[in-house]
């Protein structure tokens, strides 16, 4: 079987700084996490595979094909950056149509296939609204829309999840595991552990430009799990979230901040499955944001590269 993706000891310089350092890797079709702290080479490594940068040693393929300067890959792929790149006063109909255009479809298929690809991340009722207006959330989902408007038989998804609440992370997380279902070879990065494995058993791990493991999640998991994990809620109700928690398993200690809870956890997987409950349910008021802090990730990465 030809892998999907094929790196052979890509590296890629910024000036003095290493963005990627000697990285030889295989992804074979199907759903493949890439997880790291922020800083890692995620990014460098997805710009490189959708064509964006040029290595600077090594070599690089997609379906067996060198991916530099080759537009005829491009079609397979469908990419969602990190990074927001909108015209904030078009609407996300306008924006996804426009992109599709872009890459070729002829006015009514643009249009007919920004239709289909915004019902299938659920954002038929703000299709017509400005992008400016969006939430955060919102604002993912319609970067998805446009990463498979054209049907691509590659995603490249870059902390996708990133800044969601937990009832638009579940969701987005059902969409990646359904696309993946239906054929599609994915590599999805995110700096949260627990997101990756909700996705997929097969993860790349990076950190300082090298890929560290790749393999069965579980078995990062294990290691993963002996070190206790901070996570950041930003809510209606921090309080009431606090008194939820206070006798949770696996709960080390709460801190208040302005309207956030700091939640440090042994058990993060019975955690987030509470919060998610308690989010779906409402009983404290809306939850806006959860991040997992990097500096928490760093010393994970520090731990595992010791062990």
């Amino acid at each position: 079987m030809t892998p999907v993706i094929s790196a052979a000891h890509v590296s890629k310089w910024y000036g003095q700084v290493i963005g990627l350092n000697d990285v030889s890797v295989t992804v074979q079709p199907g759903i493949t996490g890439l997880l790291g702290p922020n800083g890692a080479g995620k990014s460098t490594f997805m710009k490189l595979v959708t064509g964006q940068l040029q290595p600077d040693k090594g070599s690089l393929r997609i379906f067996g094909e060198p991916v530099w300067r080759n537009p005829g890959i491009y079609h397979r792929i469908g990419f969602c950056p990190e990074q927001d790149a909108f015209y904030e006063r078009m609407t996300g109909r306008e924006w996804v149509t426009a992109l599709a255009r872009l890459g070729g479809m002829d006015e009514r298929r643009a249009r007919d296939a920004a239709a289909e690809a915004i019902a299938r991340v659920d954002l038929e009722e703000v299709a017509d609204r400005r992008i400016g207006g969006y939430s955060k959330g919102m604002r993912q989902r319609i970067k998805l829309a446009q990463a498979i408007v054209h049907d691509p038989e590659l995603l490249i998804l870059d902390e996708p999840l990133s800044g969601m609440d937990p009832l638009g992370r579940r969701r987005a997380i059902r969409m990646i595991r359904e696309w993946g279902r239906q054929g599609r070879s994915i590599l999805v990065s995110s700096h949260i552990l627990h997101e990756i494995e909700s996705m997929t058993a097969n993860v790349l791990l990076i950190s300082s430009g090298r890929i560290l493991a790749e393999g069965d999640v579980h078995r990062i998991r294990d290691l993963i799990d002996e070190h206790p994990h901070t996570v950041y809620i930003r809510a209606a109700d921090p309080r009431g979230l606090g008194r939820e928690f206070l006798a949770h398993p696996g709960v080390i200690s709460l801190r208040f901040e302005p309207n956030a809870l700091v939640v440090e956890t042994a058990a993060p997987d019975a955690f987030y499955e509470r919060l998610t409950e308690l989010a779906a349910s409402g009983a404290c008021g809306p939850i806006e944001e959860l991040t997992s802090p990097d500096d928490n990730l760093q010393a994970v990465f520090k731990y595992l590269v010791r062990s």
